[in-house]
């Protein structure tokens, strides 16, 4: 099998694509899937892609929060970030930022924190989840 992204990576949106102008939580991302043969991947890494269209104002704070059981969520502890996560505003236009998570919980999410808008910002925040224990990973 020739080695690619396709076949070591998954994307899962967590913040849709939308024009913000209040504070939310993503769209949980488990790290474990079941395969279409019954195989369940784990995901031992993963990395949090927040994307930006076109911010007019105010502040946008991203954080990642983490679960062991998808209802108890907290700040991912930044000894497993990669990177920093970004504070958005209006000089950040149509950019990309990712941010590297080494730590073991199960679930994740993006959270956006913002302050200070009356129109807001477009962007987006998608979990890539990559080394899963079994290749090729299934696309069901």
């Amino acid at each position: 099998m020739k080695r690619s992204v396709y076949t070591h990576v998954r994307a899962r949106a967590s913040l849709t694509i939308t024009a913000r102008t209040a504070s939310a939580n993503g769209t949980s991302v488990d790290r474990k899937l079941s395969g279409a043969s019954g195989t369940n991947e784990w995901h031992s890494s993963a990395m949090l892609l927040v994307h930006t269209g076109a911010i007019t104002d105010g502040t946008h704070a991203i954080t990642l929060e983490v679960s062991d059981d998808n209802s108890s969520w907290a700040a991912a502890d930044p000894a497993d970030l990669q990177g920093a996560l970004p504070s958005i505003g209006s000089a950040d236009d149509d950019k990309v930022y990712e941010i590297g998570y080494t730590g073991n919980k199960r679930y994740l999410r993006a959270v956006t924190t913002v302050s200070g808008t009356t129109s807001g910002g477009v962007y987006g925040a998608t979990v890539l989840l990559g080394f899963p224990n079994t290749l090729p990973i299934s696309r069901t």
